[in-house]
């Protein structure tokens, strides 16, 4: 008997499971109208897959609930917090923690800290919530990414690289002094999850380094862009994912982290640096924002669950099948010629919607409509990240128009079984092969900040 590849299963069992309730599509086309074309706004009850994000809605173990037993909930000094320090020591390498809620409130502290009014902040292409808050504190964000990574289908295997050239003509532009960092996204969620190479990080810290200016690590899916080195970049092979990681956090200076995507929790996140006096100045603030530098706005449980899930996340084995599930589903879709970005990231698979619907232009937002359809075809829910995601600009109010119009299936580790894929890819099919009829839609309420999250919109 002869296959095309080694079957493979995960390396886990399931113990407990989560019913799911079964719609129709003429429910579905109510549901989606109500939520004014926004995933988001749907009530998770009436969705059937679930791939609108990664974050926080992973499984977890009996290791990590065991952990949930034994919350030291403590106000002050909780050892959960040692252990949790304990092991961001170990397997990063930084010298300080500092625990927030989430990953966000990591970045409102960190660009308070080090970014000054009217200072510049590159990057290899903006996360949402990211340059927000480093709008927020007074900055301008500075996209230097590889050229490559606005080209949904060049098969580059580390298309999250920094340009050296274009964050080295930065800071022959604007001047050293004017650079409050430059941070690194590993994988670039925007890009279609897309991974930085350890060469490419070693060059960037050493020319940021030159000129005085700090490397920000955002480390949210580090392990996932430590497995992609080790799989694609030569010298790697033979080094465990463990040892990759903490040799790319060690070419940066501080990192910010939502330990709901990597670190199998449901909640939590943290900022770790070197530096002892921004350790300081975070601790300070911690306090006002999140709560005692201690807990960081968590419970003393949640950060046991993180500390066991960095235990668990960083294994070969777990790596491995969670990034081949990614590739499970962008296989399938490969087969029913379904457009997506290549190559395949390590947490979500990309549509590329404007391959998929080329009628309707990025004015209507064709990835809003395509993640709508999807949900109303099957009850799968995922998102959008393209002109929406995108937002305006902050002087002008002009809309961004992104070279990448994606929607994002985003899978959740340990959640969901091939056939949960299977029955994705099949929808998706459907959808395309209904394309020619889609239109577009009409935004009509835009709220301030991260329009994404709440925006509703009208079919045209």
């Amino acid at each position: 008997m002869k296959f095309e590849r080694r079957p493979w299963a995960e390396p886990y069992k399931i113990k407990v499971v989560e019913p799911l309730k079964m719609t129709s599509q003429s429910d579905r086309e109510r549901f989606i109208k109500e939520a004014g074309y926004n995933t988001f706004l749907l009530h998770s009850e009436d969705v059937y897959i679930d791939l609108l994000t990664d974050s926080g809605t992973n499984a977890m173990s009996d290791y990590q609930w065991a952990g949930m037993m034994m919350g030291d909930e403590a106000y002050a000094g909780s050892k959960n917090y040692y252990n949790l320090e304990n092991n961001v020591r170990k397997y990063y390498g930084y010298k300080h923690l500092v625990p927030t809620h989430q990953g966000r409130g990591a970045e409102n502290m960190l660009s308070q800290c080090l970014i000054k009014k009217g200072q510049y902040v590159p990057g290899n292409m903006y996360f949402t919530t990211t340059r927000a808050h480093q709008e927020l504190a007074g900055g301008t964000f500075v996209d230097v990414i590889i050229d490559e990574a606005h080209d949904s289908q060049f098969n580059h295997p580390f298309k999250g690289n920094v340009s050296l050239e274009k964050f080295s003509n930065l800071i022959n532009k604007v001047g050293a002094e004017n650079i409050a960092y430059i941070t690194i996204g590993a994988t670039v969620n925007m890009a279609g999850g897309q991974p930085v190479s350890m060469e490419n990080i070693k060059a960037v810290h050493k020319l940021a380094h030159q000129h005085g200016i700090k490397v920000v690590l955002d480390a949210t899916r580090a392990m996932e862009n430590a497995y992609f080195i080790q799989q694609r970049e030569p010298g790697y092979q033979n080094k465990s994912v463990a040892e990759i990681l903490k040799e790319f956090a060690s070419y940066s200076d501080a990192a910010t982290m939502s330990g709901k995507k990597d670190l199998l929790v449901n909640i939590g996140g943290f900022v770790a640096v070197n530096d002892d006096d921004l350790f300081e100045e975070l601790r300070n603030m911690v306090v006002l924002y999140e709560g005692l530098h201690t807990y960081g706005g968590l419970a003393g449980r949640d950060m046991e669950a993180m500390a066991r899930g960095m235990e668990e996340a960083v294994h070969d084995d777990h790596m491995k099948a969670r990034v081949e599930q990614v590739g499970y589903l962008g296989e399938l879709l490969d087969r029913y010629d379904i457009p997506t970005v290549k190559p395949f990231g390590g947490h979500a698979i990309f549509l590329d919607a404007k391959r998929f619907y080329p009628q309707i232009p990025q004015s209507q937002y064709p990835a809003q409509t395509l993640a709508a359809d999807i949900y109303v075809n099957s009850g799968v829910r995922a998102m959008e990240r393209g002109i929406v995601s995108a937002g305006r600009n902050k002087e002008t109010g002009e809309e961004y128009f992104p070279a990448l119009e994606l929607v994002r299936l985003t899978i959740p580790r340990r959640v969901y079984t091939q056939a949960h894929l299977d029955i994705t890819a099949y929808s998706i099919a459907e959808v395309y092969d209904k394309r020619d009829k889609a239109t577009g839609l009409k935004m009509i309420y835009e709220p301030k900040y991260l329009r994404f999250f709440q925006a509703r919109f009208e079919r045209l």
